[in-house]
C-alpha cells in the first residue's frame, strides 16, 4: 500500500463527515417547517429511488433476494428509527449537543457485542465507555438547560446505532453492499409510507421538497464516501475521523441556527469525542 492511499482514506472519511453533519443539520432545518415525518419520508423515498436507479440496471431484479432476510429486514427497521429519533432529538436539541451524544453509539457497540456477539471488552475498553458517559452527564448537567426528556432521544437514537451496526457486521459478506443498502433503504421507504395516513397534508413547496430528496442523495453519497474509504484504509485507522461530525456540528449550529455551546457543553462533547477517540487507539492496538 503506498503511502498516498492512507492520506486518500483520510480525506474521504472526513468529507463523509462534512456530509452526515450537513444532512443533519438541513434536516433539522427542513423539519422545522415541514415535520419530521414528511422529511423522513422524501428522504427515504429519493435514496431508494437512487439506488434502485444504480443497481436494478447492473444486477437485475436478483439483487433483492438476500441471504438473511431477517436480519436484513432488522438492519432497515435499526436505520428508521434512529432517522425517527435522531430527527426528532434535532428539532428539540441543539445540533451540537445532540450530535455528540449521538456519538456515544460506538461505545454502546462494546456493551451490546458481548451479549449479542460473544465478544469481550478489555478493561481499557471499559474506562473508554465510563469517560463517554461522564461526557453525556457533563453536556446534560442540571442546570445546563438541556436535563429534560428530549436529551433521552439521541440516546436512544446512540443504542439503534449500535444495533445497526452489529447486524451489519452479522450480515457481513453474507449479501452484498449494494442488495444490502437497497433492502435497507426499501425496508425504511415502506415503513414510512405505511405511516403516511398520520402525517399526510398534502406536498411542501417545490424548493422544500427538492431539498428533503437531495438528503437521499447527500445520505447515499456520505455512505459512499466512506465506503471508499475503506478501500484506501482499515476501518480502525478511519474510526477517529469520524468524530470530526461533532466539529462540523458545532460550526454549523453556529452558522445555519446562530447557536454556540455554553463551556460546560463544550467540554462535554470534548470529554465524549476523548472517550471514543481512546476507544478507537485501544483497537488499534489490538489490531496491531
Amino acid at each position: 500500500m503506498s503511502l498516498s492511499r492512507p492520506l486518500k482514506g483520510i480525506l474521504l472519511s472526513c468529507a463523509a463527515a462534512l456530509a452526515f453533519a450537513f444532512h443533519d443539520s438541513l434536516s433539522k432545518y427542513l423539519a422545522a417547517s415541514n415535520g419530521v415525518l414528511m422529511v423522513i419520508w422524501v428522504r427515504y423515498l429519493a435514496q431508494s429511488l437512487l439506488l434502485a436507479t444504480w443497481q436494478l440496471p447492473r444486477h437485475g431484479l436478483g439483487v433483492l433476494r438476500v441471504n438473511c432476510p431477517v436480519l436484513q429486514l432488522l438492519r432497515g427497521l435499526s436505520l428508521l428509527s434512529i432517522s425517527l429519533i435522531f430527527l426528532s432529538a434535532l428539532s428539540l436539541l441543539p445540533l451540537a449537543e445532540a450530535t455528540a451524544v449521538h456519538f456515544i453509539a460506538p461505545l454502546l457497540v462494546i456493551l451490546l457485542a458481548m451479549p449479542l456477539l460473544g465478544e469481550r471488552a478489555n478493561p481499557g475498553q471499559w474506562l473508554a465507555v465510563g469517560i463517554g458517559f461522564l461526557g453525556v452527564l457533563i453536556v446534560v448537567r442540571p442546570g445546563g438547560g438541556l436535563l429534560t426528556p428530549a436529551m433521552f432521544l439521541p440516546v436512544a437514537s446512540a443504542a439503534c446505532y449500535a444495533l445497526y451496526q452489529l447486524l451489519t457486521r452479522r450480515i457481513g459478506t453474507r449479501d452484498s453492499a449494494g442488495a444490502t443498502n437497497l433492502f435497507t433503504g426499501l425496508v425504511g421507504a415502506t415503513g414510512m409510507t405505511l405511516l403516511l395516513p398520520l402525517f399526510w397534508q398534502g406536498l411542501p413547496p417545490w424548493p422544500q421538497l427538492l431539498a428533503m430528496g437531495s438528503l437521499g442523495v447527500i445520505a447515499v453519497g456520505g455512505h459512499m464516501l466512506l465506503t471508499v474509504a475503506f478501500h484506501y484504509s482499515s476501518p480502525v485507522l478511519l474510526a477517529p475521523f469520524g468524530y470530526l461530525q461533532i466539529l462540523f456540528a458545532t460550526l454549523l449550529g453556529l452558522l445555519l441556527f446562530d447557536h454556540v455551546p455554553d463551556g460546560g457543553a463544550l467540554l462535554g462533547i470534548g470529554v465524549i469525542a476523548l472517550s471514543g477517540l481512546g476507544s478507537a487507539w485501544l483497537q488499534a492496538r489490538r489490531h496491531r
